[in-house]
């Protein structure tokens, strides 16, 4: 089978890859998320990684299979549109990134959402193939969830799995999305610079935007976080500290309605943070647990910050009618 290609488009990083028939990765790039423009301008983002990813691989983008990308927003897999991806700059309304990937890249482009087609190559390939049933749980800009059930995403009426947005404070605190009291409001990375931004207006001392800064960064990355967290900021700590607190709740309330297995913990602070802070959300889930005497198991997703381009890939080789409701949230 032909080489096939994979985007993750997250809020921070484009991530792209080309991988063979086996799901190996054969090439692969890494670019920032434009913060200003529009669609127009994240679709030419995403061009760059994916020819880079395929110059990689030792070939271009016109002689893949095809190229799946995972997006954030309101995904349509069967029109090729995404509409208000919130995480992106200025994407309000319904923009046709599929055509607009092919055109420029000379090959078939399918559409997923970023969180299901992470949480399929987890279930496919990575730390969800031992289990019948769990949640991934995606900690990164925002905090997005897949649900598996019987080893088959489960997609509710469209869009199951929302986990950022299950409230874990009543009247708490605003959410990106608008609302208030929602996970993501806590543990979302966005919504952990907006606080931290607040908080050193009103004189809390930090190192993390002179981390930001030295690191030729102009958002407070997964990897600025995890630098301050290092060097024991007291504002890191206090951030991240509530976000576990929050995490710990809203995904101990998902088990408790679903009863499953095995909660795998990815997206750019997951993954970075690694077990040791997975382990620190499973301490935090245990109190609200109705039968805390047999726990999930919490682990790091496997396929690390490449599972999302690795899962939208997959995209390119399923069936159409499966493809279908991998990409549907």
């Amino acid at each position: 089978m032909a080489l096939r290609g994979g985007i993750d488009l997250g809020g921070t990083k484009i991530q792209g890859v080309v991988v063979d028939a086996a799901g190996e990765v054969c090439g692969e790039s890494r670019h920032p998320t434009p913060t200003e423009g529009g669609p127009h301008d994240v679709a030419l983002a995403i061009a760059a990684a994916a020819r880079e990813a395929a110059e990689k691989a030792s070939t271009d983008t016109a002689s893949l299979a095809g190229i799946g990308v995972g997006s954030p927003g309101d995904v349509d897999a069967t029109a090729g549109t995404v509409t208000s991806a919130r995480n992106l700059p200025g994407w309000e309304g319904k923009f046709p990134l599929s055509v607009a990937l092919s055109d420029e890249l000379g090959t078939p482009v399918a559409l997923g959402n970023d969180v299901n087609v992470a949480t399929n190559a987890e279930l496919e390939l990575g730390a969800g193939r031992p289990y019948a049933s769990f949640l991934g749980v995606f900690w990164g800009t925002g905090v997005g969830g897949g649900v598996v059930l019987d080893r088959k995403i489960w997609l509710g009426r469209a869009s199951a799995g929302e986990i950022g947005h299950m409230v874990v404070k009543v009247d708490g605190a605003r959410c990106p999305c608008g609302r208030r009291g929602c996970m993501e409001a806590y543990a979302g990375r966005g919504a952990m610079e907006a606080r931290a931004r607040e908080q050193v207006e009103k004189g809390a001392e930090t190192d993390l935007f002179k981390i930001m800064e030295k690191r030729g960064r102009t958002r407070l990355t997964s990897g600025v976080i995890a630098r301050a967290l290092d060097k024991g900021d007291p504002l890191a700590t206090a951030l991240i500290d509530r976000a576990i607190k929050a995490l710990g709740a809203g995904i101990a309330s998902a088990i408790n309605l679903l009863d499953l297995e095995a909660v795998i913990i990815g997206g750019g602070l997951g993954t970075r943070l690694g077990q040791p802070y997975a382990d620190r959300i499973a301490a935090a889930m245990l109190p609200h647990l109705f039968f805390d005497d047999r726990p999930p198991e919490v682990r790091v997703a496997e396929l690390g910050d490449l599972g999302g381009a690795i899962g939208a890939a997959l995209l390119v080789e399923q069936p159409a009618r499966r493809r279908r409701a991998v990409a549907a949230g």
